[in-house]
């Protein structure tokens, strides 16, 4: 057994086809599959299903390729070891962030980061919820910005701020006059929402105690991809829509005069940052949650009396 088997079985895994896998290790599919079969052989198990498409573990394969990775983790971590010895910040830094903080967080820190830290690789790819844990757990990702809790078997959660719900309301909604609202105050069948997959969707169904979207009596159903997207057909339209808190650094004079908070206590949601439990370079966490910390501001560190709406189970 050696580290290159160990390396070509977690590939395998991660993208469930051989000869993918091969690409990304840089060999040839005949060399990857041989190193597979003798680790296979040595060990006196079949690590991989091969008869199903796409490939996928065995049951004891995937103890063994839980192990792999644990080890892989470990030994990535001996170059780290040195380097924060020598006072030196380097490696890899593969960041999935969910949509609907992506354009609001990111524009804060990120270009700062990459200029304090250039000896940092870093790629930063927008997912939602459940990708993002599927690549943490399958090692193609090094850590997560997202909303928890997640209560997910193998995820480490780091909370770092709380983010506040806010309405944006056309001004010809009923509701415009009102200074402060409570979640009830909100016409379910003028609340324009994203589309399925997105916690934020979840969580705003929380809030406006709605159990799914068919519940709403619309002659006219609109799901959007972004938040952006929900505050143009406010804009242009009429209705609500629900936007985070960061929303509102980018918003014209004119935009912030639609906006409504929440009464007491402010239903907010819980971001943070996610890796897996056995994701080993800390020092680096450490440095990208300073970075992000120092940027914002400081009431949304300070939960006072808020309320964190829950994400949907499964979402």
């Amino acid at each position: 057994m050696n580290l290159q088997q160990l390396e070509y079985v977690v590939a395998v895994d991660s993208y469930r086809h051989f000869g993918k896998a091969a690409e990304k290790c840089h060999v040839t599919q005949p060399t990857l599959s041989l190193m597979v079969r003798k680790l296979e052989d040595e060990l006196g198990v079949r690590i991989f299903q091969r008869t199903d498409k796409p490939v996928v573990p065995t049951a004891i394969g995937s103890e063994v390729i839980e192990q792999a990775r644990r080890a892989l983790s470990e030994i990535a971590q001996i170059s780290q070891v040195v380097a924060h010895r020598k006072g030196e910040i380097k490696g890899n830094l593969r960041l999935g962030i969910i949509p609907t903080l992506a354009p609001y967080l990111l524009p804060l820190f990120l270009q700062r980061f990459i200029m304090n830290y250039e000896r940092v690789r870093t790629s930063v790819t927008e997912m939602i919820t459940e990708e993002i844990i599927d690549g943490l757990k399958k090692g193609k990702l090094d850590a997560g910005l997202l909303v928890t809790p997640l209560d997910e078997r193998g995820i480490r959660e780091l909370p770092l701020f709380h983010e506040e719900f806010v309405a944006y309301v056309s001004g010809q909604d009923q509701v415009f006059k009102k200074r402060v609202l409570a979640p009830e105050d909100i016409d379910a069948n003028k609340l324009w929402l994203l589309e399925e997959g997105h916690c934020f969707r979840s969580q705003i169904l929380n809030l406006c105690k709605l159990r799914r979207a068919s519940e709403l009596d619309k002659h006219f159903g609109y799901e959007a991809g972004s938040i952006e997207t929900l505050k143009k057909m406010v804009e242009w339209n009429e209705g609500i829509t629900i936007l985070p808190e960061l929303a509102l650094l980018h918003l014209s004079k004119d935009d912030l005069q639609m906006v409504r908070r929440f009464k007491a206590p402010a239903p907010v949601r819980e971001v943070s940052l996610v890796t897996h439990k056995d994701f080993g370079q800390q020092h680096l966490m450490g440095i990208l949650t300073k970075e992000i910390l120092d940027v914002i501001p400081s009431r949304m560190k300070n939960v006072g009396r808020r309320k964190v709406i829950q994400v949907r189970p499964g979402r």
